[in-house]
C-alpha cells in the first residue's frame, strides 16, 4: 500500500460556481502555490503566477471602493443581521449535509473516471458509510495523511486523514487520482492499480465489484 500514506502540506479548498481551486503552503519553500481543478483532464493546474498578477491589481479597486461601499452600506442600514447570519450559515451547512445521492453527483461533477468504482469504494471504505472514521474525519475513502501531493486533509486523527467536510474528501481523491493514475486508461488496470497499491484486504476487488453489482452502478 505504498501511496496510501503519503509529505503533508496545510492548505483549503474553495469554490467559485462549477470551479474548484485549492491553495496549499508548500513545506518544502514555504511558498504559497494555488491550483485549479481541469473536470476534462481530471487534474489539478497550477495558476500561481496568473493570481498572483490578477491579485495585485485587485487590490488596488478593492481598496479604492470597499471603504465608499462600506460606508454607504452602513448609512443604508444594510449591514447583515443576526437573522441574516443565522440564515447563511444554515444554508451552508445543509450544503455539507451527506447523502448517497450527494456523493455520487459531487463524483461526476468532479468528472472522475470510473465513477462507479470511487463510488464503490467510498461505500466499502466506510461500511456504507457508517465508519467512526467516515463520521469523525468525514472520509470517505480510508486515506491516510498525504505526503506527496497537496491535499485537502488537516491532519490525522484516529490513524487516518481528517477533513473540514465529506465533499474535501472526495477532492482529495480526485487530488489522490491526478497524482497517481493519470496515466491508466481501462477499469482493468484502475482495478488492478487499486490491488497492488490501495487494498488492504485480500477480496478488495471482489467487494467493489459486489458493490457495483447490487446497486447497478455501471
Amino acid at each position: 500500500m505504498p501511496n496510501r500514506k503519503e509529505v503533508s502540506y496545510n492548505g483549503c479548498l474553495f469554490e467559485f460556481g462549477s470551479v474548484i481551486y485549492f491553495a496549499y503552503l508548500c513545506a518544502i519553500n514555504k511558498t504559497t502555490m494555488l491550483y485549479k481543478y481541469n473536470k476534462n483532464s481530471v487534474s489539478f493546474e497550477d495558476i500561481t503566477n496568473k493570481v498572483v498578477i490578477a491579485c495585485v491589481f485587485l487590490v488596488f479597486l478593492f481598496t479604492f471602493f470597499a471603504g465608499g461601499l462600506i460606508l454607504i452600506e452602513v448609512g443604508k442600514g444594510n449591514l447583515l443581521t443576526q437573522e441574516t447570519k443565522a440564515i447563511i450559515i444554515n444554508e451552508a451547512t445543509k450544503a455539507n449535509e451527506f447523502s448517497p445521492t450527494k456523493l455520487k453527483a459531487y463524483i461526476l461533477e468532479l468528472n472522475l473516471r470510473f465513477p462507479h468504482i470511487v463510488y464503490a469504494q467510498a461505500r466499502l471504505e466506510t461500511g456504507n458509510f457508517k465508519s467512526e472514521i467516515f463520521k469523525t474525519n468525514h472520509n470517505l475513502f480510508g486515506l491516510k495523511q498525504a505526503t506527496r501531493r497537496p491535499t485537502t486533509n488537516k491532519g490525522t486523527e484516529n490513524g487516518h486523514a481528517y477533513f473540514n467536510t465529506w465533499r474535501e474528501s472526495v477532492v482529495d481523491y480526485a487530488f489522490y487520482s491526478s497524482a497517481y493514475l493519470q496515466d491508466i486508461k481501462t477499469e482493468t488496470e484502475y482495478l488492478e492499480y487499486l490491488k497492488a497499491n490501495y487494498a488492504e484486504a485480500p477480496n478488495y476487488i471482489t467487494e467493489l465489484q459486489k458493490i457495483i453489482n447490487e446497486e447497478k452502478l455501471k
